[in-house]
């Protein structure tokens, strides 16, 4: 985490929008976001998908349809989603969740970007399907 500081905004309001699989979050400098569950996934702070270092991030496929399924605070700095995919390990902290909001467009066409350039997809999680095997029978 980036560290909070005095200048760090802070939410004033979180709130899980389950059907439409949307977290807004307002916050003390003014500002208000709304994130998908996807883009939330996919940017999650873990270890797991962001790795330990520059370089070692893993690309995340097939969350297109991914949910918030409970979402837990982390004393007074930060929240951690559970997704439906078994996700939890992320923790979200407010300079995080205000990047991700502040910074969503950009963000979000660099993930299309890497998901094109990989040949990767939104619906498919690439991460779980079995090797591709060649040899006998096929023609």
């Amino acid at each position: 985490m980036a560290g909070l500081d005095r200048k760090t905004p802070i939410p004033t309001e979180i709130t899980l929008h389950k059907k439409s699989r949307t977290l807004e979050v307002g916050f003390d400098d003014g500002s208000r976001y709304t994130m998908t569950a996807e883009f939330l996934r996919v940017y999650s702070p873990s270890a797991e998908v962001r790795g330990h270092g520059p370089g070692q991030e893993t690309l995340q496929t097939g969350k297109r349809n991914v949910e918030i399924t409970a979402l837990d605070p982390v004393g007074n700095y930060a929240v951690q989603p559970t997704f439906s995919d078994g996700h939890n390990t992320g923790i979200y902290s407010w300079d995080w969740l205000h990047h991700l909001g502040a910074d969503h467009d950009a963000l979000w066409a660099e993930y299309l970007e890497r998901l094109e350039t990989a040949g990767a997809s939104r619906d498919i999680d690439s991460t779980t399907l079995p090797p591709k095997s060649g040899g006998c029978g096929s023609h």
